[in-house]
C-alpha cells in the first residue's frame, strides 16, 4: 500500500493510495491528519496505511446513493430498457430519500431491517404499505449494488447480504380455462383477425407477448410446422423500439399444431395482401405482427396489451390478463401429462427447476392423477388374464 506524509504547517497530512476511480479513471487517496513529529508521522503512516490495506476505508467520501447510482450506469448497458426505468423508479421513490444521503461505510445490517419494515408499514404513496414483492425488489437493487461496492474496493463487508426482506408468498396461479380463451379467440377474430393470430400463437406456444412481437416470417416454417424464438421487442423511451435476445439469452425451435399453422398462413395471406396493395412484396425479414404494410415496425407489447383490454372486455373475460395465456399454455401441458424438461422448453425457461417453481401446483395434479391410473391397473386382473382362467377346466390347480 502506498503512502506518504505532507507537512502542513504545525501537523502532518497522511496520505494512503487506495487504488483508481473504476468510473473516473482517477486516483483515489485517504488522507489523515497527525501531529508531532516527522519520526511519529512515518509511524503513523505505517499504521494508516496498514489499516487502509484491510479495505473500507474508500467508503468514507462516498455516500449509499452515490454507489447506487453508478452501479446502475455500468448495468444499463446489461438490462433492458423496461428493467432499467423500473430500477430507476424504485431507486428514487425508494432507496435516494432514506439511504441516499447515509455514508456507505456506515450502513449496517440493522438500518436495512428497518428501512425494509418502514416500507412494508408505510413507504408508499399516501404513506400506504408497499407489498413484498415491491420491497424484496428494493432490497435485490441494494444487494447488488453494495456487491459492485465490494468489487470495487470501496467496502469490505455487503450489510444487505446478511438482511431479512420479507418473504415474497407465490401468487395463486388460475389460468383460464379453454372455454375462456376460445371466446377471447372469437371476440378478437371478430375485429381485428391480426390479433386474433397473435393470442392462438400466445396460447399455443406459451410465449412471452414480447417475444411473438418479435418474431419474423423467416423465424417461421409453415411446412415442418415449427417456430423459432430468438428474441424478444421492447419499448424504450420516445417510443424507440428495440430488439434484443430472449429473458433467458437462449433461441429455441418449438412445434406448432395444425389449427396455429393455419392461422399463421391466414396472416401471411392478409400481409401479402397490405404489401402487394402499397406496391410492395412482404420480406423473409418482414415482422409477423405490423401495422406497417412491408412489416418494418412491429407491434409493441403495450399495445397488443391495450388491444387485448378491449378485446377481453368484449368476451366478458375482464379477470383474464394477456400473461395468463402462457399460464395456460403451462398448465394444460402439465395436466395432460407432457414432461415437465419439454415444457419448460417451450416456455423458454432456464431449466426445469424454474417451471417446477412457477408451476409445482399443477404438477402434483398431474402426479395425482398418474398415481390414479397406475393404481387402476392393479384394481382387477388384466382382461387376458380373466379370459385364461375362466377357460381353465375346473379341479385344475394354478
Amino acid at each position: 500500500m502506498k503512502g506518504h506524509l505532507r507537512q502542513r504547517g504545525n501537523a502532518w497530512e497522511l496520505r494512503a493510495y487506495v487504488g483508481v476511480d473504476p468510473l473516473t479513471n482517477r486516483k483515489k487517496y485517504l488522507t489523515r491528519t497527525f501531529r508531532g513529529g516527522k519520526r511519529d508521522a512515518e509511524e503513523a503512516l505505517a499504521r494508516f496505511t496498514t489499516e487502509v490495506a484491510g479495505g473500507g476505508h474508500a467508503a468514507q467520501n462516498t455516500m449509499v446513493g452515490d454507489l447506487i447510482q453508478q452501479w446502475l450506469n455500468l448495468s444499463r448497458a446489461e438490462l433492458s430498457p423496461t428493467t432499467a426505468r423500473g430500477y430507476d423508479w424504485i431507486i428514487k421513490a425508494y432507496i435516494t430519500p432514506t439511504l441516499g444521503n447515509v455514508p456507505l461505510g456506515k450502513l449496517r445490517t440493522a438500518q436495512l431491517d428497518r428501512f425494509y419494515s418502514h416500507l412494508r408499514e408505510k413507504g408508499g404513496q399516501q404513506e400506504k404499505p408497499l407489498s413484498a414483492a415491491t420491497v424484496h425488489q428494493v432490497h435485490a437493487i441494494l444487494r447488488r449494488a453494495l456487491h459492485q461496492g465490494i468489487r470495487w474496493g470501496w467496502i469490505t463487508e455487503n450489510p444487505a447480504a446478511l438482511a431479512s426482506p420479507p418473504r415474497v408468498r407465490a401468487p395463486h396461479l388460475s389460468p383460464p380455462d379453454p372455454a375462456a380463451v376460445i371466446r377471447l379467440l372469437e371476440a378478437a377474430d371478430e375485429s381485428d383477425p391480426d390479433l386474433a393470430c397473435f393470442l392462438r400463437l400466445a396460447a399455443t406456444t406459451g410465449a412471452r407477448r414480447g417475444e411473438v412481437c418479435g418474431l419474423r416470417w423467416r423465424d417461421i416454417d409453415l411446412t415442418a410446422g415449427t417456430v423459432l424464438i430468438s428474441r424478444s421487442v421492447v419499448e424504450a423511451a420516445n417510443n424507440v423500439i428495440i430488439e434484443k435476445d430472449t429473458k433467458t439469452h437462449a433461441s429455441r425451435r418449438i412445434a406448432l399444431d395444425p389449427g396455429t399453422i393455419s392461422a399463421l398462413l391466414a396472416q401471411q395471406v392478409r400481409m401479402r395482401s397490405r404489401a402487394a396493395a402499397c406496391g410492395g412484396a412482404l420480406k423473409d425479414a418482414a415482422h409477423v405482427f405490423s401495422r406497417d404494410p412491408e412489416g418494418d415496425r412491429p407491434w409493441t407489447p403495450n399495445s397488443v396489451t391495450k388491444a387485448f383490454i378491449r378485446v377481453r372486455t368484449r368476451a366478458g373475460q375482464n379477470s383474464v390478463r394477456l400473461h395468463d395465456l402462457r399460464h395456460f399454455a403451462a398448465t394444460r401441458m402439465l395436466v395432460a401429462g407432457v414432461p415437465v424438461r419439454t415444457v419448460s422448453g417451450r416456455l423458454g425457461h432456464s431449466n426445469a427447476a424454474t417451471t417446477l417453481g412457477v408451476y409445482a401446483h399443477f404438477v402434483e395434479a398431474s402426479d395425482r392423477d398418474a398415481a390414479t391410473t397406475l393404481g387402476a391397473l392393479l384394481e382387477s386382473p388384466a382382461p387376458s388374464e380373466r379370459t385364461r382362467a375362466n377357460k381353465r377346466p375346473q379341479g385344475s390347480s394354478a
